[in-house]
């Protein structure tokens, strides 16, 4: 297949906004701020920080190396670079294609709360809102059928004229957006309860579950063991400083991840609710926020755009992992992998929407269809696809093909390039092994 066929990036500004939009998502906006306020807050923050320095950038470039050497989709880069290892490519493959089967549920209820704001038909009991509206057969799936074709329409006019052209539309919006809801959060009164809750760390709440929920976080957040950063660095010329492209990737989602902390716990202190309402934090508790707010109706309208362009971003990436896997290894055209895939994505999805509704019965180890999936990606297909990544760079890619790949032949001066494949080989794997443990109940 030509490259014309494939794509390619049109440009590396272009490429990191692409990747980088595919992190910043859901897992900073909606998931970052109530996980740091139900573990702890700064507390979480700082184990936050340390995974991303130790495991974030490390893996980013460990994933994006395999994808620029194999020039295929997961799968076939891995088996490019060693037959009978595109199985750990499929695990990401899969892993993401589940976690977008979820996503295009939330996806959906952002647009509902966008249309709500924009309307002002938000009710004063937000709790009642938001239950009634999950809670309903149709009504959900209407908007994840919204979302689920506006992430299909994107990725359906390809690399460069699509995913490339959408993020550098939505991701300078998006910073703006978010900016100003920073702003409008810390300067409301009491908001400093907050900031100091979020970003002055309490050593005494740091426990095993707020570590294994930190890691957890660092692989949603940066779209890691998803085959991703395999795919997206599949579309990457090869004199790409991919070492300075992670780096900044990192840089940004966690930027953002801190960001939304900010647009959220001091507002949450500000008013007197706890932070720790968990994933209703943003569906309830800051419409409530928002209501006592003066222009509350503009600034939530504001609030879940910027949700929608971030969910976008990551459901585009999503997509694409499964996209690239059907057009290289299964000779699909990008058109009839887009319509197929989709088709799938609805059909499993609908469980999980209606796992509020009518299936809301825990039959998959005391959970509903939409917890147990998350739980599965999350705890353990996200942990176990890092490992093996880690493994296949640090035993099994031959060393002196690693460095020439990262370091494009020796042109890129990656000065901690030693104490990278050190991480990536002992101390990596043993962090995620123990927490892998950890999450299924073995420690």
């Amino acid at each position: 297949m030509s490259k014309e066929q494939r794509g390619n990036w049109g440009s590396s500004v272009g490429f990191i906004l692409a990747a980088s939009g595919s992190a910043i998502g859901l897992g900073n906006l909606w998931k970052f701020p109530y996980q740091a306020g139900r573990n702890g807050g700064g507390a979480f923050v700082i184990i936050y920080l340390a995974f991303v320095i130790l495991l974030g950038f490390s893996l980013i470039l460990g994933e994006m190396a395999i994808g620029r050497n194999g020039k295929k989709d997961g799968y076939s880069s891995y088996e490019h670079l060693k037959k009978g290892w595109g199985k750990v490519g499929l695990l990401g493959i899969i892993t993401s294609f589940i976690i977008l089967s979820y996503y295009l549920v939330i996806g959906g209820w952002i647009i509902k709360y966008l249309v709500d704001f924009l309307t002002n038909q938000m009710t004063n009991d937000t709790t009642v809102h938001f239950n009634s509206f999950i809670s309903s057969d149709y009504s959900p799936i209407l908007y994840l059928v919204l979302f689920l074709v506006t992430t299909s329409a994107i990725v359906l006019k390809g690399v460069s004229g699509g995913i490339e052209k959408a993020s550098k539309i939505m991701m300078p919006f998006l910073f703006i957006f978010l900016i100003i809801i920073v702003i409008r959060s810390v300067t409301l009164p009491n908001a400093m309860v907050g900031i100091k809750f979020f970003l002055q760390p309490d050593f005494s709440k740091i426990t095993a579950e707020v570590i294994l929920s930190a890691l957890g976080q660092v692989f949603f957040s940066l779209s890691l063991g998803m085959a991703i950063m395999v795919t997206y660095g599949s579309y990457l010329p090869a004199n790409t400083n991919m070492v300075k492209s992670s780096f900044i990737i990192a840089l940004l989602d966690t930027f953002v991840a801190l960001l939304a902390g900010l647009a959220i716990l001091p507002a949450v202190f500000s008013f007197g609710y706890e932070p720790t309402a968990g994933p209703s934090l943003m569906f309830i508790t800051l419409p409530k926020v928002f209501e006592q707010l003066p222009f509350g109706n503009f600034f939530g309208f504001i609030f879940f755009l910027l949700v929608l362009f971030a969910a976008l971003t990551s459901a585009v990436s999503l997509l694409e992992v499964s996209v690239a896997y059907l057009v290289d290894k299964r000779k699909f055209d990008r058109k009839k992998a887009v319509i197929f895939l989709s088709v799938v994505l609805f059909i499993l999805a609908l469980p999980s929407s209606l796992s509020f509704g009518r299936f809301h019965h825990k039959i998959f180890f005391g959970q509903n269809f939409f917890d147990f999936l998350g739980y599965l990606t999350d705890n353990i297909f996200l942990p176990l696809g890092g490992l093996l990544l880690c493994i296949f760079i640090g035993f099994v890619w031959d060393k002196k093909e690693v460095e020439a790949e990262v370091t494009n032949n020796g042109k890129i001066k990656f000065v901690l390039l030693k104490t990278w494949l050190f991480l990536i080989k002992y101390i990596i794997p043993i962090i995620i092994f123990c927490i892998l443990l950890k999450s299924i109940g073995i420690l």
